[in-house]
């Protein structure tokens, strides 16, 4: 039987990456983000965005992939994405109840700028493909400004 866990969102950062370091050296951005649904308002007929908010993870990978530092430096609230990534299901047990609890979160395996940024420009894909070539480049921090 196949499978595929892939998704491919453009949506806005809804605050700006809280990124955690590990004992071992590894990191991780954790990243709220919205993107809207559209659907048509039965009373007035109009149509509305509805939000929905997800979770996103963006990790440093030993493979060169430095998405969480690339969160980190150049990502804030407001700035809208490109993000593909794959679903996963976190689960835990609550430290005051004891309960199992349970969140579907994206992890992220890439990010493109939609918009300017600061000392760059818009529509620069930061792929992980890209990344760890860039990496080299740019003297690791994986940022450089490509016109396309």
């Amino acid at each position: 039987m196949a499978n595929l866990n892939r998704v491919m969102l453009i949506g806005r950062l809804t605050r700006d990456p809280e990124v955690k370091e590990f004992s071992n050296g590894g990191k991780v951005a954790n990243i709220g983000f919205a993107v809207n649904n559209r659907r048509k308002n039965q009373q007035s007929g109009q149509w509305e965005d509805v939000p929905v908010w997800v979770d996103l993870k963006a990790f440093n990978r030993d493979s060169g992939r430095k998405l969480a530092d690339l969160a980190e430096k150049s990502l804030r609230k407001g700035h809208q994405v490109y993000v593909e990534g794959h679903l996963v299901l976190e689960e835990w047990t609550g430290k005051e109840d004891g309960r199992k609890q349970s969140k579907m979160v994206v992890y992220v395996d890439e990010i493109e700028f939609l918009e300017k940024r600061e000392g760059g420009a818009a529509g620069v894909p930061e792929t992980a493909a890209r990344s760890s070539a860039k990496a080299s480049k740019t003297g690791g921090d994986g940022i450089e400004d490509v016109p396309f």
